[in-house]
């Protein structure tokens, strides 16, 4: 397929439509581009096509910021840690066992970024795309309006050892208290595994919580998530899919539940992999078919915090869903100056250990390396054939009761 007829394509599925007064002058001074609805601010930036702010009101009213950045778009592409911070990974998100997976009898080897080992130096497995995923990169933005923008990227023949071109286009839009997101790519020349999400770190306190600076507070409901994928010691999936039984670490489905609610069980040592208490869990989303991903009654999973009452109910097409408890942060990440507590020395203006969530919409993990799962169909795309598709709401609200 001619790249011209991949963009009209992808533009007729993705594309906002702008009216003539709702066209804005570009970056703010921080590099910072900017869309607003009734009852959201938010910003995004075109490395990684990521989000670098989510402003909303609190249950007094005062604006918090929830999602970790920095406050300069710059200094993305200079921080040695890289957390993957609000972008886009791709053109595969998470991980790839071996760096290696076979379409249509052909292998093919990636590059491979985490988990080194002395006979694997640059790494055991690939995660997030590679060395030079798409949230290391710089996006094309190609639609900004007052509540919207649309970035795109052309991912090369070859990039990171994928093969061939892959065209995408990023829309962000918010309306009311809700923010949507829809990301749409487009094999041209190859058949070529596609998968992708939103990586934001959320805290919905905005890191100013003067009880606790981590979010083991907050609650997490996931319920039509009654099973989990299974995983080595490396977080590489192992074909097994296992139950989240009725008051184990990994029950999110019985009733909500703090995050921390769990973490001095037994079974917690390990949940996250060798030596890792916390989470790094990617949960399947079972839904009776056919289901209306949009309809009131079908979140997939629900956040709330009763320090600042904002609840976050997340709603998505996607079948899985992995949830990262940050244990990997250890107050090195410093907060933006729209977030945080001044003065106050028990809680430093950094991210701690457990002091945020990624909550990742996407795929079953490494479905490509596991056909008997029959994830081929959304995870494998050629040309000439549909388009990959992720569609999601995130939808906020203020809920001040103890329970979510």
């Amino acid at each position: 397929m001619r790249l011209n007829a991949s963009l009209a394509v992808l533009g007729a599925l993705s594309l906002p439509i702008a009216s003539a007064d709702s066209t804005t002058n570009g970056p703010d001074e921080n590099g910072l581009y900017w869309i607003h609805s009734e009852g959201l601010s938010a910003a995004f930036i075109t490395y990684g096509a990521s989000i670098s702010r989510l402003l909303v009101n609190d249950q007094y009213g005062i604006k918090r910021d929830i999602v970790a950045g920095f406050d300069n778009a710059s200094y993305y592409g200079i921080d040695g840690q890289h957390p993957h911070l609000g972008g886009v990974p791709g053109r595969y998100a998470n991980r790839i066992q071996n760096s290696t997976f076979q379409i249509d009898g052909a292998s093919f080897s990636v590059d491979p970024n985490e988990n080194p080992t002395e006979a694997a130096p640059k790494g055991a497995n690939t995660l997030h795309g590679g060395h030079d995923g798409w949230d290391y990169r710089n996006f094309t933005v190609v639609s900004h309006t007052n509540d919207s923008i649309t970035f795109s990227i052309v991912d090369p023949d070859g990039k990171e050892g994928f093969p061939g071109e892959v065209v995408s286009y990023i829309t962000y839009t918010v309306r009311d208290h809700t923010w949507d997101f829809k990301m749409v790519a487009l094999a041209t020349t190859k058949k070529t595994p596609i998968m992708l999400s939103s990586h934001a770190y959320w805290n919905l306190d905005g890191f100013a919580n003067n009880d606790t600076n981590t979010v083991l507070n907050h609650t997490l409901y996931l319920p039509y998530s009654g099973q989990r994928v299974g995983v080595d010691n490396i977080l590489i999936p192992t074909g097994d899919i296992l139950a989240n039984k009725k008051g184990s670490v990994n029950d999110f489905w019985s009733a909500p539940k703090q995050i921390g609610a769990s973490l001095n069980d037994p079974e917690a040592e390990g949940n996250c992999g060798l030596d890792c208490i916390g989470y790094d869990n990617c949960w399947l989303v079972t839904r009776e078919n056919p289901y209306n991903w949009r309809d009131e009654g079908n979140y997939i999973a629900r956040l709330h915090s009763p320090w600042s009452g904002i609840q976050l109910d997340i709603y998505s097409d996607q079948e899985a869903f992995q949830v990262y408890s940050c244990h990997g942060q250890n107050g090195t990440l410093t907060l933006k100056e729209t977030q945080g507590l001044n003065d106050n020395p028990d809680f430093p203006r950094t991210i701690p250990k457990y002091g945020c969530l990624v909550l990742e919409v996407e795929d079953w993990i490494d479905g490509i390396n596991h056909p008997e799962w029959g994830r081929a169909d959304k995870q494998i795309f050629g040309p000439g054939g549909d388009p990959y598709v992720l569609q999601a709401s995130y939808v906020f609200s203020i809920n001040t009761t103890a329970s979510s």
